[in-house]
Parts: C-alpha cells; structure tokens; sequence
C-alpha cells in the first residue's frame, strides 16, 4: 500500500471518528435542548438539577436506560423485534456521512510521523514527540498526503441521491417495530408511519428537483460551490425549500405530523412495547434525522459551509473579497455550518410546541393534495422559467439568473400563500359542513 493511499485511509477514519462521535454525543445534548427550549416557551426553568444548569442531564438519562430492565413481549416476533430499533438507527447515522461539514482542507505533509515529531517539538515535547513518531512509524510506515481533504466522510459524486435513499429505509425500522410487537396500538402506528414517510417521501423528492435543475449536479459539494458563484438557492428556490421543510417534519415523525406516536390515541405508537436502550434508539435515530434534514436544508439552499459575503473562488469574489483555503477558513466554514443546523434544529423545536398535531386525513390531504400537486407545478415553472432565461434571454451568470428567478419566486409566493391558501386548499375543520344547533331554550337567562 502506498504512503498517500494509507493517508487518505488515516485522514478518513479520523474524519469519521470525528463526526460520527460529535453527532452521537450532538443528539444526546439536543435532548437537553429541546427540554430547555420547552421550558423556555412555557416560562419554566427545565432540568437544573444535573450538573451546572442541567447539563448532565442527558448523561443521567443515558446511565438510566443502560442499567434500565429490557422488557421483551411475550407473543412478540423475537428476531425482527431485535432488529427493528437498528433498522431505523444505522440509516439515520449514516447520513451524516455524506454532508459537507466544512471547507475542503488543502494537505501537504511528506510524512506524519515526522510532523507530529515537529509539532510537539515546537510546543517544548520534543522527548514525547519522538517516541510518538517511532511508534507511529512501527505501526503505519511511512504515511503522507498531498491533495485537498473534503469536509465530507464520503464526499460521494451522487451525494444527493444516497441521502434520499438512504433515509427511505428508516420506515422498514418503525414499521418493523409495530408489526413485530404483535400489538395493536404499536401496529397501527407502524402502519401510520408507512403511510406517511412513504407519503410525504414523494412529495420531498420531487420539491428538490428544481435544485438539481439550477445547479445541474447532484454532488453536494458542486452544489455548495453554484451557490458561492451566483447566490443561495433560498432566494430563487423558496417555494422548493418551504416544501422540503414541511416534508422534513413529517418525514421525522415531529409535531405537527406525529401521528404515529400520539400519545392522546396510541400510547405511544411504533414504540409502545420498548424499553431501556431499544426505546433510546428509536429516539437516538428521530433527533439523527432531525440534524440531517436541518444540514441537508443549509447545503441545499442556505450555501452549507459557505461564509457569507466570503468567496473562496477568485472568479467570484465575495462583497469582503477572496479567501484562501487553509485550516483557519475550514474552522471559520465548521463553525458556520453549525450555526445554520442549530438555527433550523431550534425551528423544529419550536414549531413542535407550538402547532398542535394534525388529524390524520389532515395529514393524508396534505400531502397528496396540495404538497404533491404543488411540487409538480412548481418543477414545471421553474424548468420553463430556467430554459427562457438562458436560451430565450441568453443570460449566463448565476447570480442574474438567480435574482430573476428570485422574482418569479416573490410572486409565486404571494400566489400560493396570499391567494389560494385561504380555506381552500388547507382546509382544516371550518371547511366542514356544520350543521345548525338548537335555538336558545325558551325562559333562559343571558349570561353577560
């Protein structure tokens, strides 16, 4: 095996160490927070007792559901039973793989070994830095790597489509969960889940087509790099995003489209007959997909790592200039990649204790009915509008086509959300035929 191929093998098993145990470790804490944003919105203190401000909380609640009794139900499909909360956890794992977390990191060291002696000897450890080197030349040999390091695990060419994938697996788990249990509440829930990811997993694919139409590439990275050359896809793709987003609710099973873990009418759904860490993983891979759809929504339409007014492209040089690639740049990029997730992590916390949950017709209608139908008509307008712009007008420069779809979009919206949607489309209980009560009783009193 060559020295580059074995740096590249070392620099991506340190790349999945490292992201695998920050999302882990990232959703454990995100339990924390939507305890404390809850909290927050009710005027409550939330968990304080655990550590400073709570912090160990999710550590306690860990500890609990490892030392916590398995419950295994007696007429229950033992195997699949087993398998199901895994099912529905490694997909949702492994979907962080393929984002780009940060800026590509351009590499050029001859051999670690001899680096890391350098680098502890600059920092006075000269003694430990040499043995480290020894021992790390007896293990690996000679180690080097010349090239650029994507933020991504995998920074796969069809990216884009494994997450789509990807995440349709995850119903076999829940689904699984409800059927195996051999109970009634776990499998209507099961059944409920089915119906709505496969429902609304139609409606998200075909809501980011118009993505793949602008930029013409299902890399995330070319995707990144199309929104640095002209601007975020939020601004001529927004009806895209609004669809994805609402299909990303329903596709993590969060409130307003829970329906298949009501509490109020199932118990607790696909989950009912689990206990102790079985029950955390189904919880472990929700807040998994949670991350992704919130990182999927940054790189898709908010530039994921990209810096604001920061271009890394000399041909398109941002408002503040043109930056180099370099290791503080991909810390700066890490770090704005964060803050865009967190931002639509808190959103999905706080549309969940703020909506009330649909019904399930609602959500049945919703999807079929208007999601659907709108993400088709959308594709169409945006494939013609793409087509006029370059072929019709001859335009070539993303950022003028980009404002001038972000036009068509301003108008699209008002359409959609100002015209149509006024008890028509989203038509909730009013829209029913009420039918008139009785008349005042005769000889009653008025209350003022």
């Amino acid at each position: 095996m060559s020295p580059e191929l074995k740096g590249f093998i070392l620099l991506s098993i340190l790349k999945m160490l490292v992201v695998f145990t920050v999302v882990l470790v990232g959703v454990a804490l995100l339990t924390l927070m939507e305890r404390k944003v809850s909290a927050w919105m009710q005027n409550r203190r939330g968990p304080n007792r655990v550590g400073w401000a709570g912090l160990l909380q999710p550590a306690a609640d860990g500890l609990k559901n490892i030392v916590k009794e398995e419950t295994f139900p007696a007429v229950a499909n033992t195997g699949l039973f087993l398998l199901a909360p895994a099912m529905a956890f490694i997909p949702a794992l492994l979907l962080s793989g393929v984002i780009p977390w940060a800026a590509p990191l351009p590499i050029s060291v001859d051999d670690f070994g001899e680096a890391i002696h350098a680098g502890l000897t600059s920092l006075y450890l000269e003694p430990t830095g040499r043995f480290i080197s020894w021992l790390f030349h007896l293990v690996f040999g000679p180690v080097s790597f010349h090239g650029v390091l994507s933020g991504a695990v995998a920074d796969l060419p069809v990216g884009f489509l494994f997450i789509l994938a990807v995440s349709s697996l995850g119903v076999y788990g829940i689904a699984l969960a409800g059927w195996s249990s051999n109970s009634k509440y776990a499998l209507l829930g099961g059944l409920r889940s089915s119906a709505q990811m496969v429902s609304y997993e139609v409606a998200m694919g075909v809501s980011l087509i118009p993505v793949l139409l602008l930029s013409g590439n299902v890399s995330f990275s070319e995707i990144i790099n199309r929104q640095q050359a002209g601007t975020w896809y939020i601004f001529p793709l927004f009806l895209s995003f609004f669809l994805y987003f609402v299909s990303g609710f329903a596709e993590t099973n969060r409130l307003p489209f829970d329906l298949p873990e009501a509490e109020s009418e199932l118990i607790a759904g696909y989950h009912t007959e689990y206990s102790a860490m079985k029950f955390s993983m189904f919880f472990i891979a929700e807040y998994s997909n949670v991350v992704t759809v919130s990182a999927v929504a940054s790189a898709l339409f908010f530039g994921g790592w990209d810096v604001p007014f920061i271009s890394v492209d000399p041909a398109h040089p941002g408002l503040l200039g043109t930056v180099n690639l370099g290791l503080l740049f991909t810390l700066l990029s890490a770090l704005v990649m964060f803050v865009k997730t967190m931002t639509f992590i808190f959103v999905v916390m706080w549309i969940r204790w703020t909506l009330p949950r649909f019904r399930y017709d609602q959500l049945m209608a919703l999807g079929w009915k208007v999601m659907l139908p709108m993400a088709l008509g959308y594709v169409m307008i945006i494939s013609t509008a793409i087509y006029v712009i370059e072929h019709g007008l001859g335009i070539e420069s993303a950022r003028t086509q980009s404002w001038i779809l972000f036009g068509l979009n301003l108008i699209l919206a008002y359409g959609v959300f100002g015209l149509l949607d006024r008890g028509r489309i989203v038509s909730g209980s009013n829209s029913r035929t009420r039918v008139p009560g009785p008349g005042p009783v005769a000889g009653a009193r008025r209350v003022a």
